[in-house]
């Protein structure tokens, strides 16, 4: 009998542990997994785990090692003697790096010499300041330094003299420089524009340094979009990812690989193909990709036929509500990937290339998932107002119950043409946002990848226009269900979806109670004004303001403009702004608060000085968070 009591009391007392409920708190205290790679002898991934501490605002870094049958991972201090160094020569003699070095003038200090505690900087080009960094004159350069001297002094700069940047500001990381397998060339990816003329283009290029000869020479030349991410097989074909048109950041990027004498896209006869980022098979044979499909991002492979007449055939490789977000390695018949979904951070997963089938390696957050109740997402087809059919993800609140109501919210994504997928945001987070008891809606509007380069496509220059309908679809359609409180609905998006936001809340007749924009676009001639990377403006507007013999980007400035709809606002708005965002620069968020205030509406403005476009650190993120349930219980609830 005893017995029986003590089951019954831990039986219930593990459910109602388990119903416990994702909290800010709680969702910057998870683990982030980032898969290193597989170790030199084969037999194990390396992965670090970031860790917030939310008291000290900082986070810690640890390294594991776990077999890759999965197993009992085990903390390791020397990773990197585990591993490949990419970045040492075939031969071993030489390694590339990247240093800063100061090519321009640009403080007072440079001009002014002996005027050394001056803070000023002197500008004659645009670019002067980049997402969140002013120009200072210093620029990234690829470093090519014998593994046996060093001396610091005995580097060579690759890039000797020129104001361009590899690694490529902002994003850019290491994967921006290789060396050729035949040790004679490194190849590395910069753009080769400053200034003004940099803001208004996407030509980013491949170079190939020849060491022997001092030579280089442009492997990409003609072609006028992004180059970006090269990377060779053992027999010496180079891989990259490639967009075709100039001037177009989210144009289709293709997979091209070049035997030294002609290229191949490997993706161009899939319309609904754009690879976010690949890795060669060891055999050199085929390639592995990761691309948004249907509102997942699912991996694909395709084989390389090389100078043979065959053609290279695309095969999707998983299936199911997820994202794969990244190819750590290969062994065998294995692949070792990163996985997402709504309710999950990343963890590392082994893919079994013939069948598919996913086996979770890593558990990094498994204890913490088991207290929660999870909510459920669901597919959901709507009818847009011009016939098409768009996907839609709804989100319920855990232990969900129809015959509630429940307040709800959509939810804008930005990009614009940005995936929404599966993905796990510690901003934008569905799981948080439905244990706080809301439905959450949110459309694969036009403009987003997966879906056909036509519907991808169909946002620019019409920022305001069809992409506003297929919102308007998507609350609607849901809208209709009865568990949908239509007296508690909210809007929110950042970015793009920030822009949303301030437009929908001149146009959505009384639909919204409550609205929530962070960095989103407010007044276009300000914003073509201050922002910093023009190529977008001209592409997506259509150009400048003040050129009246444009008819795109004179429509977009007269129809697509959310500060002139500001006469027609009457409903709540919170409005978070980043201070160092020169994407979506302050002025956007102050103008948006200023105009909501002077016409008398409810309205927060919450500034992060220390943040850019996203929040990055535990403390700033928290108070994002908790102020974002605040609005909502206080417009709302």
């Amino acid at each position: 009998m005893r017995q029986l009591f003590l089951f019954v009391l831990i039986t219930l007392s593990f459910s109602a542990f388990s119903q416990n409920r994702m909290t800010p708190e709680l969702l910057w205290k998870l683990g982030r997994v980032s898969g290193l790679g597989i170790s030199k002898d084969g037999k194990y991934v390396l992965y670090s785990v970031s860790t917030p501490n939310a008291e000290e605002n900082k986070s810690s870094r640890k390294t594991y090692t776990i077999p890759l049958a999965g197993g009992n991972p085990i903390q390791v201090s020397n990773s990197d003697s585990m591993l490949n160094n990419d970045k040492i020569s075939p031969d071993g003699k030489y390694m590339i790096s990247n240093a800063e070095v100061k090519i321009k003038k640009v403080t007072g200090s440079d001009y002014y010499p002996e005027l050394k505690k001056s803070n000023v900087y002197i500008y004659d080009n645009l670019d002067y300041r980049h997402w969140d960094t002013y120009e200072d004159g210093k620029f990234d350069h690829v470093m090519l330094a014998p593994m046996m001297s060093g001396k610091a002094g005995d580097a060579i700069d690759l890039m000797k003299d020129e104001p361009y940047d590899c690694p490529q500001k902002p994003f850019g990381g290491d994967e921006d420089y290789v060396w050729n397998p035949n040790g004679k060339e490194v190849v590395y990816c910069t753009k080769k524009q400053y200034g003004t003329a940099y803001t208004l283009s996407t030509n980013t290029d491949l170079y190939a340094y020849n060491i022997e000869t001092g030579k280089t020479t442009n492997l990409t030349e003609g072609m006028p979009g992004y180059d970006i991410n090269p990377s060779f097989n053992q027999q010496g074909d180079l891989a990259w990812l490639s967009m075709k048109r100039a001037g177009y950041e989210a144009d289709k990027q293709d997979l091209i690989v070049s035997n030294g004498t002609s290229k191949m896209n490997l993706t161009a006869q899939r319309d609904d193909i754009h690879v976010e980022g690949y890795k060669w098979s060891d055999e050199g044979n085929k390639l592995f990709f990761w691309a948004p499909i249907d509102g997942t991002l699912q991996l694909f492979e395709v084989n390389y036929p090389g100078l043979t007449k065959m053609m290279p055939v695309v095969k999707q490789l998983t299936k199911g509500d997820f994202d794969v977000t990244g190819v750590v390695g290969q062994h065998g018949n294995t692949l070792i990937v990163s996985r997402t979904d709504m309710n999950h951070a990343a963890e590392l997963y082994a893919v079994d290339i013939i069948s598919g089938e996913m086996k979770q390696l890593t558990h990094v957050n498994d204890a913490t998932y088991a207290t929660l109740a999870m909510g459920k997402t669901e597919r959901r087809m709507v009818k847009t107002t011009d016939g098409k059919d768009m996907l839609v993800w709804v989100i319920y609140p855990p232990d969900f119950d129809p015959a509630k109501k429940y307040p709800t919210l959509l939810y804008c994504q930005g990009g614009p043409q940005s995936a929404l997928t599966q993905f796990y945001s510690f901003r934008w987070n569905f799981q948080l946002m439905a244990a706080n008891g809301y439905i959450i809606v949110a459309p694969n509007r036009r403009g987003m990848p997966g879906h056909g380069t036509k519907w991808n496509e169909e946002i620019s220059k019409d920022w305001g226009g069809q992409v506003m309908q297929d919102y308007f679809s998507a609350i609607d359609a849901v809208s209709k269900e009865k568990y949908v409180d239509k007296n508690r609905l909210g809007c929110v998006g950042a970015s793009y979806g920030g822009y949303s936001v301030f437009y929908l809340a001149g146009i959505h007749n009384n639909r919204f109670k409550t609205f929530i924009a962070h960095d989103g676009v407010f007044d276009f001639r300000s914003m073509y004004g201050t922002t910093d990377e023009m190529w977008f403006e001209n592409w997506d507007k259509g150009g400048a303001y003040w050129d009246k013999n444009n008819a795109a980007a004179q429509k977009s400035y007269s129809k697509f403009n959310p500060s002139d709809l500001v006469a027609k606002w009457n409903t709540p708005i919170l409005i978070y702004q980043g201070a160092k965002d020169y994407r979506v620069p302050i002025e956007q968020g102050q103008q948006a608060f200023q105009a909501a205030q002077l016409r008398g509406i409810k309205s927060k403005f919450i500034l992060l000085p220390d943040q850019n476009h996203w929040v990055l650190t535990a403390q700033d993120a928290l108070v994002w968070q908790h102020e974002f349930y605040k609005w909502l219980d206080e417009t709302l609830k």
